[in-house]
């Protein structure tokens, strides 16, 4: 398995992803669509998530696809970002066939970046407005680091942001993964110079220091968030997607594999406090030679892709005015 051209989920052909933020709300949206619907399921292993319409994606339910997943800032407020997504594709004419009537479907997720220091004081909730925005900026080239939902995303010790990753197996089929990362955890070793991630990365995605050559890590779990405004301001979530011909069932076991991604690269994960929410998406192109093998490829690459999206979001991420913790680049933890 290698990269993608881009390293980015849109190597996966048909998928569009586009970013909106305000600078100095400190959040913003991000949104996964694609030229046609795709088939669509979720796996949650955090204890504190944030969702619009993520039961319609459980494998035995009615609904086969849906037109885009919206990630966002912004905890519940934030899932007003799907309304912005939802006109957007209505203008277009998407949406599932009920009678004459067309429904963009829609289902999202959220973070919470309500205290990380951006004007939070609006007297209209901005998130619709940044969802239709993030939708019509959609294409196969975005912006990773401080862009889209992880504009005021935080990990423990520094600030976190938008990953993205991809890999092509042997067979041709393609998988990626796409993160707002904004976890209890850190996704550095104690110091912050080594990523967890650093086994998982290939080249130099995130700096290329390999991993931390210290023993007996993981005991202490210091965090510059906490101390700044409590645990409970959280949570990664994301989307992993593929090509492959896969089932509503398939597709779902997949995101439940990449979950295995972000407890690679966060200490600790899936806490009471983490959403941790992970979308899958299968745009159906590539029929499988190899079934069995290959959708065991499928769920290994995507936990892959999402371990490097979380470091590479943490690597990108850049300062901004009324930051409350560092950026990895500004922590002079470069070689």
């Amino acid at each position: 398995m290698q990269p993608g051209p881009k390293n980015l989920i849109t190597d996966v052909p048909g998928l569009l992803v586009g970013n909106a933020e305000d600078a100095a709300l400190k959040s913003g949206v991000t949104v996964l669509t694609a030229d046609r619907p795709f088939t669509a399921s979720v796996s949650v292993m955090g204890g504190a998530p944030g969702t619009r319409e993520t039961d319609l994606l459980a494998p035995d339910k009615t609904v086969p696809q849906v037109d885009a997943l919206a990630l966002s800032g912004g905890s519940s407020f934030g899932l007003a970002a799907a309304d912005g997504v939802v006109d957007g594709l209505r203008a277009k004419g998407r949406g599932f066939a009920v009678g004459a009537a067309r429904v963009p479907l829609v289902p999202a997720a959220i973070l919470f970046d309500l205290l990380n220091g951006g004007a939070k004081d609006w007297a209209d909730n901005p998130y619709a407005a940044l969802g239709r925005r993030a939708f019509e900026a959609a294409g196969a080239d975005f912006a990773l680091g401080t862009a889209g939902a992880g504009t005021g995303a935080l990990t423990a010790m520094l600030k976190g942001g938008l990953g993205s990753a991809s890999l092509v197996l042997d067979t041709g089929v393609t998988v990626g993964a796409l993160v707002a990362a904004n976890p209890v955890g850190s996704a550095n070793t104690p110091g912050e110079r080594h990523f967890w991630a650093a086994p998982y990365e290939i080249g130099a995605e995130f700096g290329g220091l390999g991993p931390d050559p210290a023993a007996g890590l993981g005991r202490r779990l210091e965090s510059r968030k906490m101390t700044a405004f409590a645990a409970q301001g959280n949570t990664t979530i994301a989307v992993v997607a593929t090509d492959a011909a896969l089932s509503k069932a398939e597709v779902q076991r997949m995101a439940t594999a990449a979950q295995d991604g972000i407890a690679r690269a966060v200490v600790p994960a899936h806490t009471p406090n983490d959403g941790d929410l992970v979308f899958g998406a299968a745009t159906g192109t590539r029929p499988l030679e190899a079934p069995d093998a290959e959708r065991l490829l499928i769920g290994h690459a995507a936990a892959l892709c999402l371990t490097r999206a979380i470091a590479r979001a943490v690597y990108l991420a850049s300062p901004a005015p009324g930051d409350l913790l560092p950026c990895w680049r500004d922590a002079a933890h470069q070689p």
